[in-house]
Parts: structure tokens; C-alpha cells; sequence
């Protein structure tokens, strides 16, 4: 890659975890660069005009251009690599997974982190706080279908790793933080989580 990479990123993010974790793995080097979403920092016109007019992070910014949606920009760092499998079943697999993830594991388990070990539940609104039970109880079916797959398989898309784990290990391995969800109970998991954090090159959220 010859044009300079810059992550726009709030750091105790997951979703912006995933793009500095597959970099870290694949040896590619990012800039960083820090928002403060407390603080309304990315509904600036600043940065709504100049790097997501979405008004959100992560983006991975590519010499001139910008790429937001943390999925998308972890498949642009691991382009032609062993992360995104060549099969094309398991290349399918992969993203089956990555829109898993953003479909039912980040809504849930992402969201009662931020809430309640950010946010903090005394300051949660009515809405939020009537969404909290049926949040959980989604979380922990995502995690029950995970660790059904990881009965099976090291990995979720087999025996290697993949974007596919890179994605959910994001959220799943800080997924306690806050106490919504214990990880107890998913011993595949748990064993699949030890693995990743195993792996050479692998950083810290």
C-alpha cells in the first residue's frame, strides 16, 4: 500500500478496534487519530463536511479518500490476503458472518457495553432503559450461536482465522464490561477467544 492510512477512530471502540486489530496482524501501519463521540465531536460541520457526512466512526481514511463502516475497511487492509479465505464457499462464509455481526451481535452486545460502562445507566433514556432486557437476551443468543459454531470449528469459518473472528472478537471479547453478559457460560467461546489473543501480532483494544 503506498497511499499513508489514517484511522479516525474514538479508541474504546470495538468497531474501530477491528480495522487497528487487522492491521496489527497483517503489519500494516496506521495513523491515529482521536474523537471524543461524548463530546459530540463527530457531528462537528467540520467533520461531517470533511470525513463522514454520516457523522460517525471508525474511518479509515485512504490518502484523499474516506471509507466509513469498520466491516468495509478491515476487507480493504486484508485484501489479498489469508484473512478472506480464496474458497469461494468460505469467502461467502466469511461475509455471511461479517453481516451477522453487525446485524445481531454489534446491535446488542456493542450497544449495552456503550450504555452501561460509558454512558452509565442512571443517565440512559426511558427508551433505552426498556430496551435493555430484550437487548440481553438477544446478546446471549448471538453468543449461544457462536459458541455452537466454535464447538465445531477453531475458527468461525473453519480451521483459520479469518475477518470473520477479527470482526466479532472485537466486541465479544469486551462483552462483560458493563455486566450485561457473562462469558462464563460459553466455554467454546472463551477457548476461541484465548486463541485470537494468542495469534502473533495481535494489540490490545
Amino acid at each position: 500500500m503506498t497511499d499513508t492510512l489514517i484511522l479516525h477512530e474514538y479508541p474504546p471502540s470495538g468497531n474501530c478496534y477491528k480495522i487497528r486489530l487487522t492491521a496489527a496482524l497483517l503489519g500494516i501501519a496506521l495513523e491515529r487519530r482521536g474523537y471524543d463521540i461524548l463530546a459530540g465531536e463527530t457531528r462537528t460541520p467540520a467533520f461531517l463536511r470533511d470525513i463522514n457526512a454520516n457523522g460517525r466512526i471508525p474511518v479509515l481514511q485512504i490518502g484523499d479518500k474516506f471509507l466509513p463502516e469498520s466491516n468495509a475497511a478491515c476487507v480493504y487492509l486484508a485484501h489479498g490476503s489469508a484473512l478472506i479465505p480464496a474458497d469461494r464457499f468460505d469467502h461467502a462464509d466469511m461475509l455471511r458472518w461479517m453481516f451477522w455481526e453487525q446485524y445481531n451481535h454489534e446491535p446488542n452486545i456493542a450497544t449495552l457495553r456503550f450504555w452501561l460502562a460509558f454512558v452509565g445507566a442512571e443517565n440512559l433514556s426511558d427508551a433505552q432503559k426498556g430496551q435493555l432486557m430484550a437487548k440481553q437476551v438477544a446478546g446471549m443468543a448471538a453468543l449461544a450461536l457462536m459458541d455452537a459454531q466454535l464447538a465445531k470449528t477453531p475458527f468461525l469459518v473453519g480451521d483459520t482465522l479469518t475477518l470473520a473472528d477479527i470482526v466479532l472478537y472485537a466486541y465479544t471479547h469486551v462483552a462483560e464490561e458493563g455486566g450485561a453478559f457473562s462469558l462464563a457460560p460459553y466455554v467454546n467461546v472463551v477457548a476461541w477467544l484465548a486463541r485470537v489473543a494468542a495469534l502473533p501480532g495481535h494489540v490490545a483494544i
